[in-house]
């Protein structure tokens, strides 16, 4: 039974913590950064780069440092211990990631440009074929290509995070093996629980903790269970396999609340969104059924979290 005293301790548990969402789509609308502030978030990975080309992607970065530029209570975070200091002085930290290696191009030195630009997160594939390799989507999964071994080392050699959700099972096994440096899956979550393609094997999870890296559990409802409505038991019964079968240190958030949610769009907006992503084959029916899309209850958007 839920007391005064006991929501009071929760509140303090949730204040004092350090609370990181480690895929953050929504945030591709800028005005939704706030949400992530009353939620009590300290740092967030808006995605900043995914299918888009690089100068689409160098466009939007520069709308990103503008908006830093013009407000004290945002910070971008290029290392770790910037985490901290946001908890500590009272801002959000931005991690900028991107959902899919296209905006590297063919051209592997846009990596050090995206580096200097405070890119510190990048995935593979977004659920289709591309340079490096297949996307999660796939019905042959070829395996991480010589592109992408060496994107995959030069990401290492930039200290920038590789990330293998929406990647195929057989290219993120390659790309962990040829990384040197801790890999994530910041949005995936656990086959064993709920059977969906773009959830994640228990090989995938021990082969990504094995190398010091994360999964983070996401909240996308088609990925948490079968239910159009899943619950917050339904999305923790993913967050309590991955610590049985790894431990707790390789468990993470990657919420993954996006711009086409329940409440954030309309059902026009988000039938058009959902419509647009199946014509270019970067959705399924499958996989991603139809709007509306409703996060776990009790977590349903950043402002609850």
């Amino acid at each position: 039974m839920d007391t005064p005293a006991a929501s009071a301790d929760a509140a303090k548990l949730h204040g004092d913590a350090v609370v990181i969402d480690g895929t953050c789509p929504l945030l591709r609308r800028k005005e939704f950064v706030d949400w992530y502030r009353e939620g009590g978030v300290t740092a967030c990975a808006p995605t900043v780069g995914s299918t888009a080309s690089a100068e689409d992607t160098l466009r939007n970065l520069g709308s990103w440092h503008r908006l830093l530029a013009s407000r004290d209570d945002l910070v971008l975070v290029e290392r770790a211990e910037q985490v901290a200091a946001a908890k500590r002085d009272g801002r959000l930290g931005l991690v900028f990631h991107f959902q899919g290696a296209d905006p590297i191009e063919n051209d592997l030195d846009l990596v050090e440009a995206y580096r200097a630009l405070g890119v510190r997160m990048v995935q593979l594939a977004y659920n289709i074929r591309n340079r490096v390799g297949d996307g999660c989507e796939e019905a042959n999964d070829g395996g991480l290509s010589r592109f992408g071994r060496d994107l995959v080392a030069r990401l290492n050699e930039n200290r920038m995070i590789v990330d293998g959700s929406h990647t195929g099972a057989r290219t993120t096994l390659e790309a962990i093996d040829a990384s040197t440096r801790p890999f994530v899956f910041s949005h995936a979550n656990a086959r064993a629980v709920h059977d969906c393609p773009r959830n994640i094997s228990d090989e995938q999870i021990r082969a990504a903790a094995a190398t010091g890296g994360l999964v983070g559990i996401n909240g996308f409802p088609a990925f948490v269970g079968a239910g159009p409505r899943p619950r917050i038991d339904d999305f923790l019964r993913h967050l309590d396999h991955v610590v049985e079968l790894v431990g707790i240190d390789h468990v993470a958030l990657g919420i993954d609340y996006y711009e086409g949610m329940h409440p954030v769009a309309n059902d026009a907006e988000a039938a058009k969104m959902y419509g647009e992503q199946l014509a270019v084959r970067r959705w399924s029916a499958e996989v991603y059924p139809p709007p509306p899309h409703h996060y776990p209850a009790g977590m349903d958007t950043p402002r609850t979290l």
